[in-house]
């Protein structure tokens, strides 16, 4: 019987070694760096690489490891059937023009979705649900804002009872935007939808990954989930 092939290492083509990728990916996305600052830090640390090599890698390897992270949350929570979903959308500009960036919060603060559109109207809403209802599962409340658009949309799927609208109902996704709006800033603005999708979802899920609740718990307790993290991390498409 033949052997099993061992997948290819997604690595293999480049010189540098999968931890330095690691890292750069996780400054870039993670911390509201612009790529020339991840440059100098990492020369401080004696890695000497171009500021278009992290363009590069955080291109490549992004949404590889924000493919895993999100595989293995799903394959979780499928199985949870006290899901609470919460919908917004926030504007973004792109070449002095506006599009809507589409999120997915779920009960624990955690992005689930995050899709971009010109336009915020009930195809735009339809479109972002489905695909976050194939990839997720159905939850067992949605709670929305009073845009029309999340009702047409949800007539049109058949869970319209399944929505929840109220005063102050929606501040944790209004605050899961806080994030991204930083990195946002830091980034000074985006120029292409396609970038703009790719890095909103990478940076989604890697933001769900290190986020810890640092707030709601003791400092050794922190301690450890942010090194088990960390480890999870650091074998990410190995």
């Amino acid at each position: 019987m033949p052997r099993a092939r061992k997948p290819a290492s997604p690595f293999r083509y480049f010189n540098s070694s999968p931890e330095v990728i690691r890292l750069v990916v996780l400054m870039y996305v993670r911390f509201p760096l612009l790529l020339r600052n991840v440059e100098d830090l990492l020369f401080e640390r004696g890695i000497d690489i171009c500021h278009e090599t992290v363009r590069l890698w955080w291109n490549r390897f992004g949404p590889l490891f924000a493919g895993d992270i999100r595989r293995q949350r799903v394959s979780r929570m499928r199985g949870f059937r006290h899901w609470r979903w919460r919908l917004d959308e926030m504007y973004v500009k792109l070449n002095g023009g506006m599009v809507y960036l589409w999120r997915a919060v779920d009960h624990e603060g955690e992005v689930l979705e995050s899709y971009v559109t010109r336009s915020r109207d009930k195809a735009a809403a339809l479109a972002f649900m489905r695909k976050a209802l194939k990839r997720h599962g159905l939850p067992e409340a949605i709670t929305t804002d009073g845009l029309r658009s999340y009702g047409a949309a949800m007539n049109e799927l058949g869970n319209r009872e399944k929505q929840e609208v109220g005063r102050w109902a929606n501040n944790r996704v209004e605050n899961s935007h806080l994030p991204f709006r930083r990195r946002e800033r830091a980034m000074l603005r985006f120029r292409q939808m396609k970038t703009l999708q790719k890095f909103a979802s990478v940076h989604a899920n890697i933001h769900n990954h290190f986020s810890l609740e640092r707030h709601l718990i003791d400092r050794q307790t922190y301690k450890e989930r942010r090194s088990a993290a960390l480890a999870e991390w650091q074998i990410l498409a190995s």
